[in-house]
């Protein structure tokens, strides 16, 4: 299990590198910045399919695995490090225990709306 957590890490990994070539820096005025009413839609549908697993709480399977393998914060919500190609990756392809969600159950525009939600903190 370990070398398939590998894998599939360095696979995310790997497809950043790609997406962005060494010295490219975006042009950070231009990138567009979600809007108030993204962000509060991403917050609603991660509440329906995220929050079960990787809200607060000793209960949240999803919150516990990764504070087992040291993430910290483990809860998702409190986080600035995630970026929105792998909140994508994992909720399209889904990694260990955690299932893959298809677009009839977390359209593009709504896992668009989650990776909004989820890096609305992070340091721009």
């Amino acid at each position: 299990m370990k070398m398939a957590l590998a894998i599939v890490l360095g696979l995310i990994f790997a497809a950043q590198v790609i997406a962005a070539p060494p010295g490219y820096a975006p042009d950070r005025a231009s990138a567009a910045r979600p809007d108030q009413a993204q962000i509060e839609q991403g917050h609603k549908v991660y509440d329906k399919w995220c929050y079960p697993c990787h809200g607060v709480g000793n209960d949240k399977p999803g919150t516990n695995s990764l504070a087992q393998r040291g993430q910290k914060p483990a809860v998702l919500e409190e986080r600035t490090d995630l970026t929105a190609p792998v909140i994508k990756t994992f909720v399209r392809h889904g990694v260990l225990f955690m299932p893959m969600f298809r677009k009839t159950e977390v359209s593009d525009a709504d896992l668009d709306a989650i990776a909004a939600y989820l890096t609305r903190n992070n340091k721009q």
